[in-house]
């Protein structure tokens, strides 16, 4: 095999004894490599193409890699010509395209090992665990992994016991595969079949059915979603939608959950504007509290229907990520839709937030906000209201600070209404509805 033996028969130097002399042979074969043009490193790596042939032990491939590595430290320090044509590949590059073409060569060479068995039953283990199989594929995992323990009992003669789903099985196998010492050489045949058993098991799972294979329709006919046409006269087009309708009116009827699971499970999986749109409309009509979680997630991209239906279902576990749409000025739609579903949830906890906005530039955004302290109820915003009231230039706003006021109802709240009855015609209205309400 290539060693400090080769290394020295293919130094350049005059006197082959002298040669040796300068490396001894104790200091290995990558510490001095005398290669000073391209003809030395072309019969170099003929040389360890020709070793790489005849290794077969991993012992071989080591002194082959030694070799390598030390002919690579002597191209980084050799002084090569460049070639007169620009257009010519320079012959550094070109050896050390060799190089790691022998690198690669090399690696193909080693093992196979234990460790490289392992690491393909962990990984299918995982995908095992990590994906979701239709009935189908549940079933050919069931019987890859049943094929795959019967190929290493008869590789190892090792009786696994062990229970559970295939991923605790596969987990069981490893488990006795790290405790075996196989040696890559004189245990090479052993390893082998364990290696194409792992590598049979992985192509059967890659096989397998998985629920993201199937198309939309085929997962929601799976899920049941289309089972609640069967019984009724089909109106609308598309069947999806149809389909959500109903949902909708379950609900409405039963207050059954399973209902607001299969209108999520549109929304998530219909992704046309037109059927997420509809299935959100659903959701504001009804407002369960079981959407809540997906809702907020969409409500979280400032999608303002979703807003809405969060304000619906009134849960106070939205407000803060409510509260973070409301700030600024760059996008008045949206502050009216959140302001307007933090009143619709009326809790205290948003009256700062809420408050902060009745000095916003937008009109349209201070008179959601002032409606929005109406709806919360909270005595603490009677003063800001009453500021609003008194101040703002914008008519509309005005009257939205009087109807929050006489909401509010509180005495204070009433009089402080009452007080401007000589405003404009929408305040003196609420203004008299104060008087009514005295």
């Amino acid at each position: 095999m290539a060693g400090t033996d080769t290394l020295t028969s293919m130094s350049n130097g005059d006197d082959e004894d002298a040669a040796t002399e300068e490396t001894p042979a104790d200091t290995g074969a990558s510490d001095e490599v005398a290669l000073t043009d391209v003809e030395d490193f072309e019969s170099r790596l003929d040389d360890i193409a020709a070793a790489l042939e005849d290794a077969e032990t991993e012992a071989d491939l080591d002194d082959v890699e030694a070799t390598l590595d030390a002919t690579a430290e002597a191209l980084e320090a050799a002084d090569l010509p460049e070639p007169d044509d620009e257009d010519e590949q320079p012959p550094a590059e070109a050896i050390e395209e060799r190089i790691e073409g022998l690198r690669s060569d090399l690696e193909d060479a080693r093992g196979p090992y234990l460790e490289d068995v392992t690491e393909i039953v962990e990984s299918v283990a995982g995908t095992i665990r990590e994906t979701r199989w239709t009935d189908d594929g549940a079933g050919e995992i069931e019987t890859a992994v049943t094929a795959f323990l019967e190929d290493i009992d008869d590789a190892i003669d090792a009786d696994i016991e062990a229970s559970g789903d295939a991923a605790e099985l596969l987990d069981a196998v490893g488990e006795t595969l790290s405790g075996l010492s196989l040696d890559p050489d004189a245990d090479s045949e052993t390893i082998t079949a364990l290696l194409s058993a792992a590598e049979d098991l992985d192509d059967a799972v890659e096989a397998a059915e998985a629920w993201d294979d199937l198309t939309v329709r085929e997962q929601l006919t799976e899920e049941g979603f289309y089972d609640i046409l069967s019984s009724v006269r089909r109106k609308d087009y598309p069947p999806e939608w149809s389909a959500v309708k109903l949902y909708e009116k379950r609900y409405q009827k039963t207050g059954d959950a399973e209902a607001v699971e299969m209108i999520l499970l549109a929304m998530e999986k219909l992704t046309s504007d037109f059927m997420e749109e509809n299935c959100l409309d659903s959701l504001k009509r009804i407002g369960p509290e079981e959407a809540l979680e997906p809702v907020e997630q969409r409500a979280s991209k400032r999608d303002k229907l979703a807003i809405d239906v969060l304000g619906k279902i009134g849960s106070e576990e939205a407000i803060e990520t409510l509260a973070d749409f409301i700030d600024g000025d760059g996008d008045p739609a949206l502050q009216e839709a959140t302001l307007r579903s933090l009143g619709a949830i009326g809790s205290e906890e948003a009256t700062q937030d809420v408050a902060n906005r009745l000095d916003a530039d937008n009109p349209t955004v201070r008179s959601a906000a002032a409606r929005s302290l109406g709806r919360i109820g909270d005595t603490r915003a009677i003063d800001p209201l009453a500021d609003i009231l008194a101040d703002d230039p914008e008519e509309s706003v005005r009257a939205s600070a009087a109807w929050a006021l006489v909401q509010i109802g509180t005495e204070r709240a009433l009089e402080t209404v009452s007080s401007h009855s000589d405003d404009s015609y929408l305040v003196e209205a609420e203004a008299e509805k104060a008087t009514l309400h005295s």
